[in-house]
């Protein structure tokens, strides 16, 4: 769920990466040596693509990205991603979708008792509490969820993502949305106000209870050593323990596939033009991932 918040965490990103940074703790680089990366050869009889799952917070020290994932966005002939991230025109013009108009506001939306332990969290993270009393239950609830990843030293603006879309802008790499901000921003409008209030405490509750932080440096392992089975395990445990955790991921992770299939096929059918495919590490994981979906359909898949 908060890999579909990395689209508009980019408008609120002063407010979370300027009190994370203050806050992130210093650590050790990822281990090296010989380990699988969570990218994937996806081969046709004319061409390829490489399917890369990402993580939309990370560090500096994570860049460049290993050797064998550099070479094959070289490789690549165009970068395709979830949604730009750095459309900043396009994150306004779906900041409606995500965001009430006066006189309506989270507090209303929530209730007292609700707003009053999101307050204490506002204070925890050092985020000002007027921008984000406009932003729907959704929307506000997962700027906590970057904050927490921000206090465990994984900042916005080093998000892979990002890295990737600077990388090609840099190189004059075409740039392809699978999705884009407005159909992210369209889904997550869609969240019906009971949907909302659900996810809202819900996450507020696994934040309390050490079980977002857990989630995380578990993801971030996961994803380090390539190991999708494992973040499949990890998201497993978060909706066992979170009511209406795995509704929302059916909702934003698994329903989405359909359509992003169709499209990587029409770029395997392409002529000798390699795509890298960026999208969040969770879409790549089990049988109902990326992944699987098109070796299914009789492409040659491996992973790198």
């Amino acid at each position: 769920m908060s890999r579909i918040a990395g689209a508009f965490a980019a408008l609120l990103v002063s407010l979370a990466g300027s009190s994370a940074q203050a806050q992130a703790p210093t650590s050790a680089p990822a281990a090296s040596g010989e380990r699988k990366n969570f990218l994937w050869e996806v081969s046709s009889l004319t061409n390829k693509v490489y399917l890369f799952g990402t993580i939309h917070a990370g560090k500096k020290d994570w860049f460049p990205l290993p050797e064998v994932v550099e070479k094959a966005f070289t490789e690549s002939k165009v970068l395709v991603v979830e949604a730009d991230i750095t459309d900043q025109e396009a994150m306004m013009k779906s900041a409606p979708l995500l965001m009430y108009a006066p006189p309506s506001n989270l507090e209303t939306a929530v209730g007292p008792e609700e707003y009053a332990r999101f307050k204490k969290h506002l204070a925890r993270y050092s985020l000002p509490e007027a921008p984000l009393r406009q932003l729907k239950p959704f929307s506000a609830v997962s700027m906590l969820v970057f904050s927490e990843w921000g206090r465990l030293g994984y900042l916005p603006n080093f998000g892979v993502d990002a890295y990737l879309i600077q990388k090609a802008r840099a190189e004059l790499k075409p740039l392809i949305e699978i999705e884009g901000v407005e159909t992210q921003s369209a889904l997550i409008g869609s969240l019906t106000p009971e949907q909302n209030r659900q996810i809202f405490t819900g996450t507020m509750k696994a934040i309390e209870s050490g079980l977002t932080s857990e989630q995380i440096t578990g993801m971030v392992n996961a994803w380090q050593s390539g190991d999708a089975n494992l973040l499949l395990e990890i998201a497993r445990k978060y909706n066992d323990d979170v009511p209406g955790a795995k509704e929302f991921e059916e909702m934003f992770i698994w329903a989405r596939h359909d359509a992003m299939v169709k499209k990587i096929e029409g770029y395997l059918g392409e002529a000798r033009k390699p795509h890298f495919i960026a999208v969040g590490a969770l879409h790549m994981a089990g049988p109902r991932g990326l992944v699987e979906l098109l070796r299914k359909r009789g492409f040659v898949v491996k992973q790198l």
